[in-house]
């Protein structure tokens, strides 16, 4: 029998896989159940209600990235390669299919029908993914690395808004490579 960690971990897993395949809507407790090996009884165990699971693994996913972020901070001073680094962690992703779509771009596309403690924590990762662009931005401006046509804030949003929209022609398209044919001029436009 798997202890309470692995099992509460493997359902987090297996709904982030359910949620870049099908959506919100796309999976059940039965789905995970089957996949994980374990009863539905044991899923509501750890999470009474699929919001509660989503809004857990939504809220996880942000934690993640906000330390995955800060991290790549410490390790990466020049702004243009951070913003590369970024860019390579999700052309890798969708490259190997290990991580082949941000969740919370895919649950942004279902906000209108969302639960609203989901939706509130799929706005709260896009919130802090739009500051640390911006302040990767600002930085890169005040270090004499970036050139910027619009404020940072906008530039932030349009650069998230390309990512994720390349995420979407790569998956549209079939074609990993699609990903770094949008990001490319992106990241290009941006350098001194």
């Amino acid at each position: 029998m798997k202890n309470s960690t692995t099992t509460y971990d493997d359902i987090l897993a297996c709904a982030r896989n359910l949620i870049v395949t099908g959506g919100y809507n796309g999976f059940s407790y039965a789905d995970i159940a089957e996949v994980v090996g374990i009863r539905k009884a044991s899923i509501h165990h750890h999470f009474p209600t699929k919001v509660d699971l989503v809004r857990t693994l939504v809220a996880r996913y942000r934690k993640e990235g906000e330390v995955g972020l800060a991290n790549l901070n410490l390790q990466v001073h020049d702004s243009l390669e951070l913003l590369r680094a970024y860019v390579g962690y999700w052309e890798a992703c969708i490259a190997d299919a290990s991580d082949p779509f941000c969740i919370c771009a895919l649950l942004a596309s279902e906000l209108p029908v969302l639960p609203e403690k989901v939706g509130l924590e799929v706005r709260a990762h896009f919130r802090s993914l739009s500051a640390w662009l911006t302040s990767v931005l600002e930085q890169g401006v005040s270090r004499g690395q970036l050139r910027l046509t619009s404020s940072a804030h906008a530039e932030a949003e349009s650069f998230m808004a390309t990512v994720h929209g390349a995420m979407l022609s790569a998956r549209a398209y079939g074609d990993p490579k699609m990903f770094g044919f949008v990001t490319e001029p992106l990241l290009q436009r941006l350098a001194l």
